[in-house]
């Protein structure tokens, strides 16, 4: 009889595996078993109806030629949120796409996964050869779809979204990936689309304004009692493109005569003085509409303010900074506040000469804080004032424009201007300062660029001022670099803060001033100031 010898040390124990160090092996083996299981679940599943549709969305998808097209729509509408989702979820997938491809898959090196279960209608094309883990496709619907939430209204984020986890599920569907991969990737996709906010935070799609409580207002469904004044030049690419194509002013006009055929319209010839044209409209009118871009915008809130009339802002123009923040986009916005009849109470900043300031003067303007009237010489402004560099830009690209078209005009005269400016001898709220860029805001504005457009508030009371200080020699390969990628604040000698007034003393005997994107000529001595809750304007209703 054969005996077995005894075996030495400790028998190892019933029913027990051994264990490895740190069970970092164990727990990927147990996690690759389960994700192999969800794969073969995902892989025997039949899906009426989806059996044709999820391979195609999914060859779709190859190389973003999905997002890219939905992106293309976008930049195309009329919408800035449209286009700002757009330009984000591009962003995202370029920033996901290199992480996943170039990173995550040589890192990682998983191969693809077995398609035995896979039914062969489902693959319609050759499978990738590349490494599976993380998921390519996955990555950048997940980068697409959080760029776009993060602008867009829910109406479009949501089937966005959906589409995005399409994608995803027809990665596993089809039998490129397994389950694992495309969480993976829909992980890494979501914070790229998320990462964005660091150097381009995205902005509140409607600034918050205080509801008029109290006030009324007359409207009709047919627009009786309104006139609306149209500025025809504003919104239109260059000259030569009037005539051919309509300005954003020639269409609003068509749709207000169509929706609101009872409203008057009043047309701004070209050697017509704006101030009367808004005057005599004012005169008549129950509601004052204005058509046009800022400038425009502008006159009718003077016009409105003098004769404390209601506003409604119809965007026109090229930026429309004002309509935008209020969340008028487009005339069909604009056309649906006025018929809710829902009034807001905006902020109105102005500035007037330090020491010419007329008390109790008549009011040209605007009403003043204290609800007496306010001297002629005040100048309001919606949005922003600037001097400096900015004032020089806004000349040199109103000579160029004629030629060479809006947007051309502005690029030369960007470059020409930063090459060229020289700071502004100013003192400011007593003390002597060289100035190459000053900014004030109506309002605290969220973005840190060189011309920061979007607010939280329009009725907060403050004045958001920025302003670079140089000493001889100014930064201007840094400075240049900072605005061209929206991060002033780290100019050198840049400075801001918030207050409810400012004055300025120019030493060159006067000072050019941009307001809302016009120029005008003013006194040495300046003081910038603010009319809280002055001018009553028309909200969207679900503002």
């Amino acid at each position: 009889m054969l005996i077995k010898p005894a075996r030495s040390g400790p028998l190892p124990s019933r029913g027990r595996r051994p264990s490895t160090a740190g069970g970092g092996p164990g727990l990927l083996r147990r996690l690759g078993r389960a994700d192999r299981w969800a794969f073969d679940r995902v892989a025997a599943a039949r899906l009426p109806g989806l059996e044709y549709v999820l391979p195609r969305l999914s060859r779709f998808a190859d190389h973003g030629v999905l997002w890219f097209t939905t992106a293309g729509a976008l930049a195309l509408s009329r919408r800035a949120r449209l286009r700002r989702a757009a330009l984000r979820g591009s962003v995202g997938i370029a920033v996901a796409s290199p992480m996943v491809n170039i990173l995550g898959k040589q890192a990682f090196r998983r191969k693809r996964p077995v398609v035995d279960l896979v039914p062969p209608i489902r693959i319609r094309w050759k499978l990738p050869t590349s490494h599976a883990f993380p998921s390519g496709h996955s990555a950048s619907a997940a980068a697409f779809a959080t760029g776009v939430a993060l602008e867009a209204p829910p109406a479009l984020a949501v089937p966005v979204a959906a589409t995005a986890a399409g994608v995803a599920f027809a990665r596993v569907y089809t039998g490129a990936h397994y389950p694992g991969d495309v969480l993976a990737g829909l992980g890494i996709g979501a914070l790229a689309g998320l990462g964005t906010r660091l150097v381009w935070p995205a902005r509140p799609p409607v600034a918050r304004v205080t509801r008029a409580e109290g006030e009324s207002v007359q409207v009709t469904r047919d627009g009786r009692g309104l006139v609306a004044v149209v500025n025809p030049g504003s919104g239109a690419a260059s000259e030569a493109a009037r005539g051919i194509l309509p300005g954003n002013a020639e269409m609003a006009v068509g749709l207000i005569r169509r929706e609101l055929p009872a409203a008057e319209i009043v047309q701004l010839e070209p050697d017509q003085d704006l101030e009367k044209v808004f005057e005599d409209a004012a005169e008549r009118a129950e509601v004052l509409a204005v058509v046009g871009g800022d400038g425009t915008v502008n006159a009718g809130a003077r016009a409105a303010l003098k004769h404390d009339l209601p506003l409604l802002v119809v965007p026109g123009g090229t930026f429309d900074h004002f309509a935008r923040a209020l969340g008028v986009e487009t005339t069909t916005d604009a056309i649906a506040a006025y018929r809710s009849g829902r009034l807001g109470r905006v902020d109105v900043a102005y500035v007037a000469p330090a020491n010419g300031v007329r008390p109790g003067g008549a009011s040209g303007n605007g009403a003043s804080s204290d609800g007496g009237a306010a001297s002629e010489e005040r100048h309001l402004f919606l949005n922003t004032a600037s001097f400096g560099a900015y004032t020089e830009l806004v000349d040199r690209r109103e000579r160029l424009e004629r030629r060479l078209g809006k947007w051309p005009a502005l690029a030369v005269a960007a470059v020409r201007t930063l090459r060229h400016s020289e700071p502004v001898e100013v003192v400011v709220d007593g003390r002597r300062r060289r100035v190459w860029l000053a900014f004030v805001g109506n309002c605290v504005y969220g973005a840190r660029g060189a011309a920061p457009n979007w607010r939280e508030r329009l009725d907060d009371g403050r004045l958001d001022i920025r302003m670079i200080f140089t000493g001889r020699r100014v930064p201007r390969v840094r400075a240049v670099a900072a605005i061209m990628a929206g991060h002033l604040h780290v100019t050198p000698g840049y400075r801001a803060w918030r207050a409810g007034g400012l004055e300025l003393v120019s030493k060159d005997g006067g000072l050019r001033l941009a307001r809302d994107g016009e120029v005008s000529s003013l006194p040495a001595a300046i003081r910038f100031g603010k009319h809280a809750g002055a001018l009553a304007v028309f909200c969207p209703a679900d503002g």
